[in-house]
């Protein structure tokens, strides 16, 4: 009789480890070894597409259909969500999205940056919502990178992360 290999995970009283059958069992063992390395490439692509979104807005260039992003992000912050202090806002939103987005993608203080991350896609479903295809300029890609971000801000950097080489993390 063969012993059902169990996952790391817990229930929801955190007493008792949740079983998983798999359906190929040697699998698991792969499962288990791949799984802090393919969370790091995770985190790693994560970073580097906020860095292009934020890269053209330092730069001043264009991005796809956007003359001029920094422009589009003050617009947005000022006359779409009424907030006051656009230009300081969008010249924050650059820095999350070049300086915070080398972080992320290197693990460093990722919790802190990914949770700025997930305020920054709230306040975007917010101003392009309710919307939903990103063809219609709509809030699908937005709340999938919410969710990422705070799955990482819950998760942390991960095993291949600065913040494990430097034994500290926030």
């Amino acid at each position: 009789m063969k012993v059902p290999q169990t996952n790391q995970a817990t229930d929801a009283n955190h007493k008792l480890p949740f079983i998983e059958r798999l359906a190929f069992p040697s699998l698991g063992i792969f499962y288990m070894k791949s799984e802090p390395a393919l969370y790091a490439l995770l985190r790693l692509v994560f970073g580097i597409i906020m860095f292009t979104h934020g890269l053209p807005k330092a730069l001043g260039t264009s991005h796809g259909s956007m003359a001029d992003p920094m422009a589009g992000s003050i617009n947005l912050i000022q006359n779409v969500m009424g907030l006051p202090f656009a230009p300081q806002l969008a010249f924050l939103v650059m820095l999350l999205e070049t300086i915070g987005a080398l972080m992320l993608a290197i693990g460093l203080w990722s919790r802190l940056v990914a949770l700025a991350i997930t305020m920054q896609m709230i306040g975007i479903c917010y101003a392009l919502g309710p919307t939903w295809p990103w063809i219609d300029r709509g809030i699908e890609f937005p709340v999938l990178m919410g969710f990422l971000a705070l799955y990482i801000a819950v998760r942390g950097s991960g095993s291949f992360s600065v913040d494990r080489k430097l034994k500290f993390s926030i």
